[in-house]
Protein backbone atom coordinates (compact mmCIF):
# COMPACT_ATOMS: atom_id res chain seq x y z
CA UNK A 1 0.00 0.00 0.00
CA UNK A 2 2.79 2.40 0.93
CA UNK A 3 4.68 1.46 -2.22
CA UNK A 4 1.58 2.15 -4.31
CA UNK A 5 1.10 5.57 -2.70
CA UNK A 6 4.77 6.38 -3.17
CA UNK A 7 4.65 5.36 -6.83
CA UNK A 8 1.55 7.50 -7.38
CA UNK A 9 3.21 10.48 -5.74
CA UNK A 10 6.35 10.09 -7.85
CA UNK A 11 4.26 9.75 -11.02
CA UNK A 12 2.17 12.84 -10.20
CA UNK A 13 5.31 14.84 -9.44
CA UNK A 14 6.89 13.81 -12.73
CA UNK A 15 3.73 14.71 -14.64
CA UNK A 16 3.52 18.08 -12.87
CA UNK A 17 7.15 18.83 -13.68
CA UNK A 18 6.56 17.87 -17.30
CA UNK A 19 3.42 20.02 -17.49
CA UNK A 20 5.16 23.09 -16.09
CA UNK A 21 8.33 22.68 -18.16
CA UNK A 22 6.95 24.59 -21.14
CA UNK A 23 5.46 27.19 -18.79
CA UNK A 24 8.97 28.07 -17.61
CA UNK A 25 11.01 27.31 -20.73
CA UNK A 26 8.86 29.56 -22.92
CA UNK A 27 8.76 32.40 -20.41
CA UNK A 28 10.10 35.79 -21.44
CA UNK A 29 10.83 38.87 -19.35
CA UNK A 30 12.15 42.29 -20.34
CA UNK A 31 12.87 45.53 -18.54
CA UNK A 32 12.58 48.61 -20.73
CA UNK A 33 14.14 51.88 -19.57
CA UNK A 34 12.44 54.90 -21.13
CA UNK A 35 13.84 58.38 -20.54
CA UNK A 36 11.48 61.05 -21.83
CA UNK A 37 11.65 64.84 -22.12
CA UNK A 38 8.50 66.71 -23.13
CA UNK A 39 8.09 70.37 -24.03
CA UNK A 40 4.96 72.08 -25.37
CA UNK A 41 4.43 75.78 -26.00
CA UNK A 42 0.96 77.25 -26.55
CA UNK A 43 1.28 80.28 -28.77
CA UNK A 44 -1.94 82.21 -28.27
CA UNK A 45 -2.89 81.87 -24.59
CA UNK A 46 -4.17 84.76 -22.50
CA UNK A 47 -1.72 84.37 -19.59
CA UNK A 48 1.71 82.96 -18.77
CA UNK A 49 0.57 79.36 -18.39
CA UNK A 50 1.71 78.65 -21.92
CA UNK A 51 4.45 76.04 -21.51
CA UNK A 52 4.41 72.43 -20.36
CA UNK A 53 7.93 71.14 -19.80
CA UNK A 54 8.63 67.87 -17.96
CA UNK A 55 11.31 65.19 -17.79
CA UNK A 56 10.98 61.68 -16.42
CA UNK A 57 12.39 58.18 -16.24
CA UNK A 58 10.10 55.24 -16.90
CA UNK A 59 10.67 51.59 -16.02
CA UNK A 60 8.52 49.07 -17.89
CA UNK A 61 8.71 45.41 -16.83
CA UNK A 62 6.94 42.80 -18.96
CA UNK A 63 6.70 39.09 -18.18
CA UNK A 64 5.01 36.49 -20.37
CA UNK A 65 4.97 32.82 -19.47
CA UNK A 66 4.58 29.86 -21.74
CA UNK A 67 1.67 27.45 -21.34
CA UNK A 68 1.53 24.28 -19.31
CA UNK A 69 1.48 21.14 -21.44
CA UNK A 70 -1.72 19.25 -22.14
CA UNK A 71 -4.95 19.72 -24.05
CA UNK A 72 -5.67 22.83 -22.00
CA UNK A 73 -2.64 24.99 -21.22
CA UNK A 74 -2.45 27.63 -18.51
CA UNK A 75 -0.18 30.65 -18.31
CA UNK A 76 0.38 33.99 -16.65
CA UNK A 77 1.52 37.42 -17.84
CA UNK A 78 2.48 40.41 -15.70
CA UNK A 79 3.37 44.06 -16.19
CA UNK A 80 4.85 46.58 -13.75
CA UNK A 81 5.26 50.28 -14.58
CA UNK A 82 7.09 52.98 -12.61
CA UNK A 83 7.46 56.66 -13.52
CA UNK A 84 10.04 58.85 -11.77
CA UNK A 85 9.94 62.64 -12.02
CA UNK A 86 13.29 64.20 -12.91
CA UNK A 87 12.02 67.71 -13.58
CA UNK A 88 8.65 69.45 -13.68
CA UNK A 89 7.79 73.00 -12.70
CA UNK A 90 4.84 75.20 -11.95
CA UNK A 91 1.31 74.42 -10.82
CA UNK A 92 -1.71 73.68 -12.93
CA UNK A 93 -3.81 76.78 -13.52
CA UNK A 94 -1.68 79.10 -11.39
CA UNK A 95 -1.04 82.51 -12.95
CA UNK A 96 2.48 83.87 -13.01
CA UNK A 97 4.12 80.51 -13.71
CA UNK A 98 5.78 80.00 -17.07
CA UNK A 99 5.55 76.20 -16.80
CA UNK A 100 2.48 74.01 -16.47
CA UNK A 101 2.76 70.34 -15.32
CA UNK A 102 0.39 67.44 -15.88
CA UNK A 103 1.58 65.85 -19.13
CA UNK A 104 3.79 63.08 -17.72
CA UNK A 105 2.84 62.73 -14.06
CA UNK A 106 -0.26 62.77 -11.86
CA UNK A 107 -0.95 66.12 -10.22
CA UNK A 108 -1.19 66.63 -6.42
CA UNK A 109 -4.01 68.56 -4.77
CA UNK A 110 -1.87 71.73 -4.86
CA UNK A 111 -1.51 71.49 -8.65
CA UNK A 112 2.13 70.35 -8.70
CA UNK A 113 3.41 67.14 -10.30
CA UNK A 114 3.94 64.09 -8.10
CA UNK A 115 7.48 62.77 -7.59
CA UNK A 116 6.58 59.31 -8.86
CA UNK A 117 3.74 57.00 -9.76
CA UNK A 118 3.33 53.32 -10.51
CA UNK A 119 0.84 50.80 -11.81
CA UNK A 120 0.77 47.19 -12.85
CA UNK A 121 -1.30 44.09 -13.29
CA UNK A 122 -1.41 40.39 -14.03
CA UNK A 123 -3.18 38.46 -16.77
CA UNK A 124 -4.28 34.84 -16.49
CA UNK A 125 -4.44 33.01 -19.80
CA UNK A 126 -5.77 29.69 -21.03
CA UNK A 127 -4.99 28.01 -24.36
CA UNK A 128 -7.14 25.39 -26.05
CA UNK A 129 -5.98 24.35 -29.51
CA UNK A 130 -5.41 27.65 -31.36
CA UNK A 131 -7.64 29.74 -29.09
CA UNK A 132 -6.35 31.83 -26.18
CA UNK A 133 -8.50 33.42 -23.46
CA UNK A 134 -7.07 36.19 -21.26
CA UNK A 135 -8.46 37.93 -18.19
CA UNK A 136 -6.81 40.72 -16.21
CA UNK A 137 -4.62 43.54 -17.51
CA UNK A 138 -4.83 44.01 -21.27
CA UNK A 139 -3.23 46.29 -23.86
CA UNK A 140 -5.39 45.84 -26.99
CA UNK A 141 -4.32 47.29 -30.32
CA UNK A 142 -7.32 47.00 -32.63
CA UNK A 143 -9.21 49.36 -34.96
CA UNK A 144 -11.96 49.94 -32.36
CA UNK A 145 -9.78 49.99 -29.22
CA UNK A 146 -6.15 51.05 -28.98
CA UNK A 147 -3.91 51.88 -26.03
CA UNK A 148 -2.03 55.17 -25.86
CA UNK A 149 1.75 54.84 -25.49
CA UNK A 150 2.97 58.31 -26.45
CA UNK A 151 4.33 59.49 -23.10
CA UNK A 152 6.39 58.07 -20.23
CA UNK A 153 4.29 54.96 -19.50
CA UNK A 154 1.68 53.13 -21.60
CA UNK A 155 -2.03 52.94 -20.91
CA UNK A 156 -3.58 49.67 -19.68
CA UNK A 157 -7.10 48.26 -19.50
CA UNK A 158 -8.74 45.70 -17.23
CA UNK A 159 -11.03 43.07 -18.73
CA UNK A 160 -11.10 39.86 -20.73
CA UNK A 161 -10.34 38.88 -24.32
CA UNK A 162 -10.49 35.75 -26.48
CA UNK A 163 -8.34 35.35 -29.61
CA UNK A 164 -8.92 32.45 -31.99
CA UNK A 165 -6.90 31.24 -34.99
CA UNK A 166 -8.77 27.96 -35.51
CA UNK A 167 -9.60 28.78 -39.13
CA UNK A 168 -6.70 29.18 -41.53
CA UNK A 169 -6.05 32.83 -42.50
CA UNK A 170 -8.75 34.08 -40.09
CA UNK A 171 -8.12 35.71 -36.70
CA UNK A 172 -11.19 36.30 -34.51
CA UNK A 173 -11.12 38.51 -31.41
CA UNK A 174 -13.78 39.35 -28.80
CA UNK A 175 -13.51 41.10 -25.47
CA UNK A 176 -15.00 43.19 -22.70
CA UNK A 177 -13.24 45.99 -20.81
CA UNK A 178 -14.23 47.39 -17.41
CA UNK A 179 -11.77 50.18 -16.65
CA UNK A 180 -8.50 51.80 -17.66
CA UNK A 181 -5.34 53.22 -16.14
CA UNK A 182 -4.43 56.15 -18.37
CA UNK A 183 -0.85 56.94 -19.39
CA UNK A 184 -0.16 59.34 -16.49
CA UNK A 185 -2.28 57.83 -13.72
CA UNK A 186 -2.17 54.95 -11.23
CA UNK A 187 -5.95 54.84 -10.75
CA UNK A 188 -8.53 52.60 -12.39
CA UNK A 189 -11.23 54.78 -13.91
CA UNK A 190 -14.29 54.27 -16.09
CA UNK A 191 -14.46 55.01 -19.80
CA UNK A 192 -16.06 57.83 -21.80
CA UNK A 193 -15.62 59.94 -24.96
CA UNK A 194 -14.68 63.52 -25.84
CA UNK A 195 -17.43 65.99 -24.95
CA UNK A 196 -18.75 63.98 -22.01
CA UNK A 197 -18.86 64.90 -18.33
CA UNK A 198 -16.02 63.51 -16.20
CA UNK A 199 -18.67 61.96 -13.93
CA UNK A 200 -20.41 60.15 -16.81
CA UNK A 201 -18.19 57.06 -16.85
CA UNK A 202 -19.17 53.57 -17.94
CA UNK A 203 -17.56 50.24 -17.08
CA UNK A 204 -18.76 48.29 -20.09
CA UNK A 205 -16.94 48.32 -23.43
CA UNK A 206 -17.58 45.36 -25.73
CA UNK A 207 -15.75 44.55 -28.96
CA UNK A 208 -15.56 41.72 -31.47
CA UNK A 209 -14.34 41.18 -35.00
CA UNK A 210 -11.64 39.67 -37.12
CA UNK A 211 -8.99 39.87 -39.81
CA UNK A 212 -9.17 37.60 -42.85
CA UNK A 213 -6.23 37.19 -45.23
CA UNK A 214 -7.96 36.75 -48.58
CA UNK A 215 -4.53 36.36 -50.19
CA UNK A 216 -1.00 36.91 -48.93
CA UNK A 217 -1.29 40.52 -50.10
CA UNK A 218 -4.93 41.33 -49.27
CA UNK A 219 -6.51 41.50 -45.79
CA UNK A 220 -10.14 42.33 -44.98
CA UNK A 221 -11.24 43.50 -41.51
CA UNK A 222 -14.52 43.89 -39.65
CA UNK A 223 -14.94 44.96 -36.01
CA UNK A 224 -17.88 45.95 -33.84
CA UNK A 225 -17.63 47.98 -30.64
CA UNK A 226 -20.11 49.18 -28.02
CA UNK A 227 -19.29 51.66 -25.27
CA UNK A 228 -22.34 51.29 -23.05
CA UNK A 229 -24.48 54.46 -22.84
CA UNK A 230 -22.38 56.19 -25.49
CA UNK A 231 -22.04 54.58 -28.90
CA UNK A 232 -22.19 51.53 -31.15
CA UNK A 233 -19.59 51.35 -33.90
CA UNK A 234 -18.97 49.27 -37.02
CA UNK A 235 -15.57 49.22 -38.71
CA UNK A 236 -14.63 47.92 -42.16
CA UNK A 237 -11.04 47.82 -43.39
CA UNK A 238 -9.12 46.62 -46.42
CA UNK A 239 -5.33 46.48 -46.73
CA UNK A 240 -3.58 45.55 -49.98
CA UNK A 241 0.10 45.32 -50.87
CA UNK A 242 0.93 45.42 -54.57
CA UNK A 243 4.44 44.45 -55.60
CA UNK A 244 5.15 46.56 -58.65
CA UNK A 245 7.95 45.98 -61.16
CA UNK A 246 9.68 48.84 -59.35
CA UNK A 247 8.75 49.36 -55.70
CA UNK A 248 5.65 48.49 -53.69
CA UNK A 249 2.24 50.17 -53.36
CA UNK A 250 0.23 49.74 -50.15
CA UNK A 251 -3.45 50.68 -50.06
CA UNK A 252 -5.20 51.08 -46.68
CA UNK A 253 -8.97 51.76 -46.67
CA UNK A 254 -10.97 52.38 -43.47
CA UNK A 255 -14.63 53.10 -42.71
CA UNK A 256 -16.36 53.70 -39.35
CA UNK A 257 -20.11 54.04 -38.79
CA UNK A 258 -21.09 55.14 -35.28
CA UNK A 259 -24.49 55.73 -33.64
CA UNK A 260 -25.82 56.45 -30.16
CA UNK A 261 -26.37 53.88 -27.41
CA UNK A 262 -28.24 53.90 -24.10
CA UNK A 263 -28.22 57.20 -22.24
CA UNK A 264 -26.61 59.03 -25.15
CA UNK A 265 -29.77 58.28 -27.16
CA UNK A 266 -32.00 60.37 -24.87
CA UNK A 267 -32.03 64.07 -23.97
CA UNK A 268 -32.19 63.18 -20.26
CA UNK A 269 -29.15 60.91 -20.55
CA UNK A 270 -27.17 63.55 -22.41
CA UNK A 271 -28.14 66.05 -19.69
CA UNK A 272 -26.47 63.70 -17.18
CA UNK A 273 -23.20 64.08 -19.13
CA UNK A 274 -23.41 61.15 -21.58
CA UNK A 275 -22.86 63.39 -24.60
CA UNK A 276 -20.46 63.73 -27.51
CA UNK A 277 -18.42 66.59 -28.88
CA UNK A 278 -19.60 67.95 -32.22
CA UNK A 279 -21.65 70.75 -33.73
CA UNK A 280 -25.42 71.26 -33.60
CA UNK A 281 -27.47 74.31 -34.48
CA UNK A 282 -28.96 76.31 -31.62
CA UNK A 283 -32.00 74.57 -30.19
CA UNK A 284 -31.26 71.22 -31.84
CA UNK A 285 -32.82 68.52 -29.64
CA UNK A 286 -30.16 66.02 -30.74
CA UNK A 287 -27.29 68.07 -29.30
CA UNK A 288 -24.59 65.73 -27.96
CA UNK A 289 -25.93 62.58 -29.64
CA UNK A 290 -23.41 60.34 -31.44
CA UNK A 291 -23.99 60.38 -35.20
CA UNK A 292 -20.82 59.90 -37.21
CA UNK A 293 -19.49 58.32 -40.37
CA UNK A 294 -15.75 58.47 -41.03
CA UNK A 295 -13.99 57.05 -44.06
CA UNK A 296 -10.36 57.37 -45.12
CA UNK A 297 -7.84 56.09 -47.63
CA UNK A 298 -4.04 56.10 -47.54
CA UNK A 299 -1.71 55.08 -50.37
CA UNK A 300 1.99 54.45 -49.67
CA UNK A 301 4.63 53.89 -52.34
CA UNK A 302 7.99 52.54 -51.16
CA UNK A 303 11.28 52.00 -53.00
CA UNK A 304 14.89 51.52 -51.84
CA UNK A 305 14.38 52.91 -48.34
CA UNK A 306 12.11 55.78 -49.44
CA UNK A 307 8.37 55.94 -48.81
CA UNK A 308 5.78 58.49 -49.88
CA UNK A 309 2.20 58.52 -48.59
CA UNK A 310 -0.89 60.44 -49.64
CA UNK A 311 -4.35 60.15 -48.14
CA UNK A 312 -7.75 61.66 -47.51
CA UNK A 313 -10.25 61.48 -44.64
CA UNK A 314 -13.89 62.62 -44.52
CA UNK A 315 -16.03 62.95 -41.38
CA UNK A 316 -19.81 63.18 -41.77
CA UNK A 317 -22.60 63.56 -39.22
CA UNK A 318 -23.22 66.05 -36.42
CA UNK A 319 -20.88 64.52 -33.84
CA UNK A 320 -17.12 64.20 -33.73
CA UNK A 321 -15.54 60.79 -34.37
CA UNK A 322 -16.20 58.75 -31.16
CA UNK A 323 -13.48 56.69 -29.49
CA UNK A 324 -12.39 55.98 -25.92
CA UNK A 325 -11.03 59.24 -24.53
CA UNK A 326 -10.69 59.91 -20.80
CA UNK A 327 -9.00 63.27 -21.32
CA UNK A 328 -5.52 61.99 -20.42
CA UNK A 329 -4.15 60.81 -23.73
CA UNK A 330 -5.93 58.64 -26.26
CA UNK A 331 -5.35 56.97 -29.60
CA UNK A 332 -7.76 56.84 -32.53
CA UNK A 333 -7.25 54.35 -35.36
CA UNK A 334 -7.08 57.10 -37.96
CA UNK A 335 -4.37 58.26 -40.36
CA UNK A 336 -4.85 61.74 -38.87
CA UNK A 337 -3.96 60.63 -35.33
CA UNK A 338 -0.86 62.82 -35.11
CA UNK A 339 1.55 63.95 -32.40
CA UNK A 340 -0.69 66.82 -31.26
CA UNK A 341 -4.00 66.78 -33.13
CA UNK A 342 -6.37 64.08 -34.33
CA UNK A 343 -8.54 65.92 -36.90
CA UNK A 344 -11.74 64.22 -35.71
CA UNK A 345 -14.14 67.19 -35.64
CA UNK A 346 -17.67 67.11 -37.04
CA UNK A 347 -17.64 67.77 -40.79
CA UNK A 348 -13.86 67.85 -41.02
CA UNK A 349 -12.11 66.72 -44.18
CA UNK A 350 -8.36 66.13 -44.09
CA UNK A 351 -5.53 65.60 -46.55
CA UNK A 352 -2.47 63.62 -45.44
CA UNK A 353 1.03 63.57 -46.93
CA UNK A 354 4.23 61.94 -45.66
CA UNK A 355 7.77 61.31 -46.81
CA UNK A 356 10.23 59.08 -45.02
CA UNK A 357 13.59 57.41 -45.53
CA UNK A 358 15.25 54.39 -43.97
CA UNK A 359 18.98 55.13 -44.05
CA UNK A 360 19.82 51.42 -43.99
CA UNK A 361 19.55 51.64 -47.76
CA UNK A 362 22.39 54.18 -47.69
CA UNK A 363 24.61 52.12 -45.40
CA UNK A 364 23.46 53.64 -42.07
CA UNK A 365 21.36 50.92 -40.42
CA UNK A 366 19.20 51.97 -37.48
CA UNK A 367 18.54 55.51 -38.72
CA UNK A 368 15.10 56.60 -39.98
CA UNK A 369 13.54 60.01 -40.60
CA UNK A 370 10.11 61.16 -41.74
CA UNK A 371 8.01 64.30 -42.17
CA UNK A 372 4.21 64.27 -42.11
CA UNK A 373 1.68 66.97 -42.96
CA UNK A 374 -2.08 66.99 -42.31
CA UNK A 375 -4.43 69.77 -43.42
CA UNK A 376 -8.03 69.83 -42.19
CA UNK A 377 -10.87 72.17 -43.13
CA UNK A 378 -14.68 72.37 -43.30
CA UNK A 379 -14.90 71.96 -39.48
CA UNK A 380 -18.49 72.70 -38.44
CA UNK A 381 -18.74 75.63 -36.01
CA UNK A 382 -21.21 78.38 -35.09
CA UNK A 383 -18.94 81.08 -36.54
CA UNK A 384 -18.48 79.27 -39.85
CA UNK A 385 -16.20 76.52 -41.08
CA UNK A 386 -12.86 76.31 -39.32
CA UNK A 387 -9.55 74.80 -40.37
CA UNK A 388 -6.26 73.51 -38.93
CA UNK A 389 -2.99 71.96 -40.02
CA UNK A 390 -0.14 70.03 -38.39
CA UNK A 391 3.42 69.28 -39.47
CA UNK A 392 5.31 66.46 -37.71
CA UNK A 393 8.99 65.64 -38.04
CA UNK A 394 10.53 62.49 -36.56
CA UNK A 395 14.05 61.00 -36.36
CA UNK A 396 14.84 57.56 -34.90
CA UNK A 397 18.23 55.96 -34.37
CA UNK A 398 19.10 52.61 -32.77
CA UNK A 399 22.70 51.59 -32.04
CA UNK A 400 23.52 48.46 -34.04
CA UNK A 401 26.62 47.22 -32.20
CA UNK A 402 28.84 47.69 -29.17
CA UNK A 403 28.13 47.50 -25.45
CA UNK A 404 24.94 49.54 -25.82
CA UNK A 405 23.56 47.73 -28.85
CA UNK A 406 19.80 48.34 -29.02
CA UNK A 407 19.93 51.75 -27.31
CA UNK A 408 17.38 53.91 -29.12
CA UNK A 409 16.96 57.65 -29.59
CA UNK A 410 13.85 59.42 -30.91
CA UNK A 411 13.19 63.10 -31.55
CA UNK A 412 9.65 64.17 -32.45
CA UNK A 413 8.84 67.77 -33.37
CA UNK A 414 5.34 69.05 -34.19
CA UNK A 415 3.62 72.32 -35.08
CA UNK A 416 -0.17 72.78 -34.95
CA UNK A 417 -1.84 75.89 -36.37
CA UNK A 418 -5.38 76.99 -37.24
CA UNK A 419 -8.47 78.68 -35.86
CA UNK A 420 -10.00 75.59 -34.23
CA UNK A 421 -7.45 74.81 -31.51
CA UNK A 422 -4.72 76.63 -29.59
CA UNK A 423 -1.59 77.02 -31.74
CA UNK A 424 1.07 74.68 -30.36
CA UNK A 425 4.72 73.77 -30.83
CA UNK A 426 5.87 70.50 -29.28
CA UNK A 427 9.14 68.59 -28.86
CA UNK A 428 9.59 65.08 -27.52
CA UNK A 429 12.90 63.31 -26.82
CA UNK A 430 13.02 59.58 -26.03
CA UNK A 431 15.98 57.44 -24.99
CA UNK A 432 15.03 53.77 -24.65
CA UNK A 433 16.84 50.57 -23.82
CA UNK A 434 15.41 47.07 -23.30
CA UNK A 435 17.14 44.45 -21.17
CA UNK A 436 16.12 40.83 -21.76
CA UNK A 437 15.87 39.14 -18.35
CA UNK A 438 14.68 35.72 -19.51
Amino acid sequence: MNKTALAAAVTLTALANQATAAFLEDSKATLTLRNFYYDRNDKNTANNNNEASEWGQGLIFNYSSGFTEGTVGFGLDAIALVGLRLDSGGRVGKNGHDRNPGQLFPVDSDGSAEDSYSKGGVTAKVRLSKTIAQIGTLQPKLPVININDSRLLPQTYKGGQVTSNEIDRLTLIAGQLESTKTRSSSDDIGMRIAGSSSAADTNKFYYAGGDYKITDDLTAQYYYANLEDYYKQHFLGLVHNWKLPVGNLKTDLRYFNSSSDGKNSSASGRAEGYRSAGYWAAGDSDRGEVDNQTWSALFTYSLSGHWVSAGYQQISGDSAFPFLNQGDGSTAYLFTNRQIGKFTNAGERSWVAEYGYDFSAAGVPGLKASINYVSGDNIDAADGDRKEWERDFRVDYVLQEGSFKGLGFTWRNATLRGNNETDQDENQLFVTYSLPLL
